[in-house]
């Protein structure tokens, strides 16, 4: 297992090391295989382009679809990059607004956390570079889910956690966070929300993309409960390889809130930023592989048992 990680680190440390202009061009070598020859997940991507855009012909789709491989060729090669780009390389490509005026609402509302919800769109991985911008004061965090290979697994550790953050893993999101407050901490927390959950974690659903979609509520219950200020990460792609994200104030009180409401405000931002250019979120998630009928027909079950 040390052999095979370290073989991987390797491999990807040296690919890093080219300019990512020769990584572009191996990322458009790469769409084609991708793309046209093993198909990577063609019939899923397909699928939830279809029913996400009804409005929209076989052309059209078609296009959306072979743009989203070209990009997430493009996150893959930039997600490679990361291994040896430098600090003010990062803070060139990956540019962030709205940071102020989260601290700011931290001190003025005299709390320790400013929660943020992500989506995997445009380059997730390099929005944990935000660690750069917010000052020694603030604790940059992200909730991860981890990876089934342990090698992988520490790989992307690393990655995420080079520019001085730290990942928490999903199952220790409220220990973590508990303990942070006690401490006084104050914390940025990202809580990427847009996958699908397992059956006994789905408590709400949302229009999403013209389906009932089953969301997780995780974020909402936390904030609520240690009284962190909310906002959306809104991220634009502005040129390959250039990004910028911007921090959208959602509430500074979340307990004030009806239940879901929150968590609803999240999925029609998250829904708008995809409709702005949808090529840019990760289609090849089997995202609504549970329906709201079977969830139903489960919960029936379960309480005539």
């Amino acid at each position: 297992m040390k052999f095979a990680y370290y073989l991987v680190f390797a491999l990807w440390y040296l690919l890093s090391l080219l300019p990512l202009r020769v990584l572009y061009f191996f990322s458009d070598l790469l769409y084609i295989p991708l793309y046209y020859g093993v198909r990577y997940r063609r019939n899923i991507v397909r699928k939830n382009l279809v029913g996400s855009f009804p409005e929209k012909n076989q052309e059209e789709i078609i296009r959306i679809e072979k743009k989203f491989y070209h990009f997430f060729c493009d996150y893959m090669v930039e997600t490679i990059k990361l291994f040896s780009m430098s600090k003010k390389q990062i803070m060139r490509r990956m540019t962030f607004s709205g940071v102020e005026d989260m601290k700011a609402d931290l001190e003025k509302n005299n709390v320790n956390f400013g929660f943020m919800y992500l989506g995997h769109y445009c380059n997730w991985e390099w929005i944990a570079s935000m660690a750069y911008w917010t000052g020694e004061d603030i604790l940059c965090t992200q909730i991860y889910h981890p990876l089934y290979n342990k090698n992988f697994d520490k790989l992307f550790l690393r990655l995420r956690n080079q520019f001085g953050g730290e990942c928490i893993p999903m199952r220790e999101t409220l220990r973590r966070i508990i303990t942070l407050k006690r401490e006084h901490q104050k914390t940025f927390v990202g809580f990427i929300a847009d996958q699908s959950p397992k059956w006994n974690s789905i408590h709400h659903w949302v229009p999403f993309l013209h389906r009932e979609t089953p969301i997780f509520i995780g974020t909402e219950q936390i904030a609520k409960q240690v009284g962190a200020v909310v906002y959306f990460t809104d991220v634009k792609r502005i040129k390959r390889g250039y990004y910028h994200c911007e921090l959208k104030r959602m509430t500074v009180h979340p307990q004030e809130l009806p239940d879901y409401q929150l968590t609803d405000m999240y999925a029609r931002m998250l829904e708008e930023m995809i409709q702005r250019e949808p090529a840019y979120w990760l289609w090849s998630h089997n995202r609504w592989k549970r329906t709201k009928e079977e969830w139903e027909r489960r919960n029936t079950e379960i309480q005539n048992t």
